[in-house]
């Protein structure tokens, strides 16, 4: 058993049917709404786009936003200049090229303004099924205290993450590090003592 399979078998465990925080009804809304929450929390998120989805119920309606009223809209998540134009100009490719829909292709998806591979992998994941792993900040950082891999480029550590895992997990193990990111090991003042893979972490600094 790879070490990726064990930490995944504890952490689906201690998280059994982990989700994302992201409200969200359909692949569209969780584009949008992944795109916002760029150093962002993602409750702030869901406190905007509890109203922007009633608002904006398809790509079209985003692609013909005016820009000035949009960027106030999600103004409190902040870069709400550049995360403006890039939900905008992402739905108008939608539009032009996708008749509106978002894609479930991998390949596609990150040929959208805004959408990189972490992106479409939560998208592809989480509102298609189709496996994905999803490597944001918290997903980097606790791979790499735990020694599943050593790499601070997101791209590297899905390939590394990917081979260590079969592709069924990967949605979910994803899901699960992410939520294991934001509760226990932490960026500052990680809960070393409390973590459920205290035993089998490498990380030299861990806490008392």
């Amino acid at each position: 058993m790879t070490k990726a399979a064990r930490v995944a078998d504890r952490l689906l465990k201690r998280y059994p049917d982990p989700g994302l925080a992201l409200k969200y009804s359909n692949p569209l809304e969780l584009l949008v709404a992944v795109i916002l929450s760029a150093q962002c929390t993602d409750a702030r998120v869901n406190e905007v786009t509890r109203s922007l989805f009633k608002k904006y119920r398809s790509a079209k309606d985003y692609a013909q936003a005016d820009p000035a009223v949009f960027e106030q809209e999600i103004r409190s998540t902040g870069f709400y200049k550049s995360k403006a134009r890039a939900v905008i100009g992402c739905c108008k490719k939608l539009v032009a090229e996708f008749g509106g829909k978002v894609p479930a292709d991998l390949e596609k998806m990150v040929t959208l303004p805004g959408v990189g591979r972490k992106t479409a992998n939560m998208v592809l994941g989480n509102a298609f099924g189709i496996p994905g792993i999803a490597v944001d900040t918290h997903v980097l950082r606790v791979s790499n205290r735990l020694g599943l891999a050593d790499s601070d480029d997101p791209e590297k550590m899905e390939l590394a993450l990917a081979k260590q895992l079969p592709k069924a997990r990967w949605t979910a193990f994803s899901n699960a590090l992410i939520l294991h990111g934001r509760e226990t090991c932490t960026a500052k003042k990680p809960a070393c003592a409390e973590c459920v893979l205290n035993d089998i972490c490498e990380w030299p600094e861990k806490t008392a």
